[in-house]
């Protein structure tokens, strides 16, 4: 069964810094035309960076659309033309102070398929050293350090409730145990 759905007009409703809002007519695989409306984004990354103690580098910061602050894993957006390991890289070191000798990318997951094309790619970080933070303007945040096991239970007790993060975190403790 053929599911494609194809367009057949797309309008620009919104033009934003970096995302743009798109209402699009699609034709249906059964012969019918819909609508479809959709954010389109460049992807971002999220980065989990272990310090050598195991702990892993983590962040607290406010959040504007839901008004609340969240801890998460440092993460950004991936500038047009950008390669998402150098994303990455530049992610941990701005937000963070960071840098790693190691890079894996582990997985990529799509967080939003019912109304945006934003990717999130996810890469592990080792051997990391310590260096002077370069946060963008604009851009407040608190590093922190968390075990992993400390990370899952504050996942459990909603004190991590950002979505990315609780997947990297997940990803990441089955990844473990598969090396093990």
């Amino acid at each position: 069964m053929d599911l494609k759905e194809t367009c057949l007009e797309s309008a620009l409703v919104y033009q934003g810094d970096f995302m743009r809002v798109h209402k699009d007519r699609v034709l249906l695989p059964d012969g019918t035309v819909s609508s479809r409306e959709y954010i389109a984004h460049p992807g971002a990354v999220a980065v989990l960076a272990i310090l050598d103690n195991g702990n892993l580098v983590m962040e607290r910061q406010f959040r504007y659309a839901p008004q609340r602050e969240f801890i998460e894993l440092p993460a950004g957006k991936i500038d047009h033309g950008e390669d998402i390991l150098i994303c990455a890289q530049r992610e941990l070191l701005e937000e963070t102070g960071y840098v790693a000798s190691e890079w894996t990318h582990l997985t990529t997951v799509w967080p939003c398929i019912g109304y945006a094309d934003e990717r999130m790619e996810y890469f592990l970080a080792q051997g990391l050293t310590h260096q002077e933070r370069k946060l963008d303007d604009g851009e407040f945040l608190e590093v922190l350090e968390l075990s992993l096991p400390d990370a899952l239970d504050w996942v459990m007790q909603g004190k991590i409730s950002d979505s990315k993060t609780i997947v990297g975190l997940f990803w990441l403790e089955k990844k473990l145990k598969d090396w093990c």
